[in-house]
């Protein structure tokens, strides 16, 4: 992993609110909220908890007395996610690295990570802190992005600013958030750290958005992507979202476009 793909910075975090959110991840952080709080927990730890779209689906869904953690390697992504979600007395907003958490062992019911450990750079450390924090009983909840080829939209938006850039493409889509999709490495990471009972559910579902452009512009300048750009020729990102919008247009055709998306989520005990 690039250093570059771990900076949510600059106008990054609201794009990735306002563009990426209710395009790919509003309906898997449903999801996560639905299965953390099947189990009633009292406490919760939520880590890489970007912009804060678990956070707004979980918290309405916890008891009034609840402790509930929201931590995230990216002060400005926490900040932003801590502004959005507005007051509530029950959630506690800390920075913290998910794989030297700062708390004491044995200290949550469930943990939860959207999308985050991906940017893990070990994922089994990170894991094995996962369930050092967890009580006995507890469940950590994650989703991972499947391989780019099955999600639409990133596969479109990667070959279309590679062919912009054909001595460097940029790689961020498929080397970090559709990096790690195999569901055998995933379970053996997961052993590795210690857990014995894992789930894996592999999840289908459509993304929508108004235009080709809005997608575009979701990945092209939401995501650290814009950095690869950037780094590569400032004055082309622009270019580069028109390539990415002529790319989608041309499957998707002209006003709403929908494409595939899909996850992995996991649920590990023991």
């Amino acid at each position: 992993m690039a250093e570059s793909d771990k900076k949510f910075a600059g106008s990054i975090p609201k794009f990735y609110d306002t563009l990426m959110v209710p395009l790919i991840f509003q309906g898997y952080a449903d999801d996560l909220a639905e299965l953390v709080a099947a189990s009633s927990p009292r406490s919760v730890l939520e880590t890489a908890a970007g912009s804060g779209v678990v956070t707004r689906a979980l918290a309405p869904r916890l008891g009034p007395d609840a402790r509930y953690v929201v931590t995230d390697l990216n002060q400005p992504m926490l900040d932003y996610a801590a502004a959005r979600q507005g007051s509530d007395g029950r959630i506690e907003w800390r920075w913290a690295d998910a794989l030297d958490l700062p708390f004491e062992d044995a200290s949550f019911d469930v943990v939860c990570c959207q999308f985050g450990a991906m940017f893990f750079p070990d994922r089994v450390a990170g894991y094995a802190e996962a369930r050092r924090v967890l009580r006995p009983g507890g469940r950590f909840v994650f989703s991972v992005w499947d391989r780019i080829e099955e999600n639409a939209f990133a596969d479109d938006v990667t070959n279309a600013v590679a062919a912009l850039f054909p001595d460097d493409p940029p790689k961020f889509l498929a080397r970090t958030p559709h990096g790690y999709h195999d569901v055998a490495q995933i379970r053996d990471d997961l052993k590795r750290a210690g857990f014995l009972d894992i789930e894996i559910e592999t999840r289908e579902k459509v993304s929508r958005a108004p235009s080709a452009r809005e997608v575009a512009t979701a990945y092209c300048q939401g995501t650290p992507l814009r950095n690869e750009i950037e780094a590569r020729d400032a004055r082309l990102l622009e270019l580069a979202t028109d390539r990415a919008t002529a790319a989608i247009a041309s499957r998707c055709g002209e006003g709403p476009v929908a494409g595939k998306i899909q996850a992995h989520v996991i649920v590990a005990a023991g």
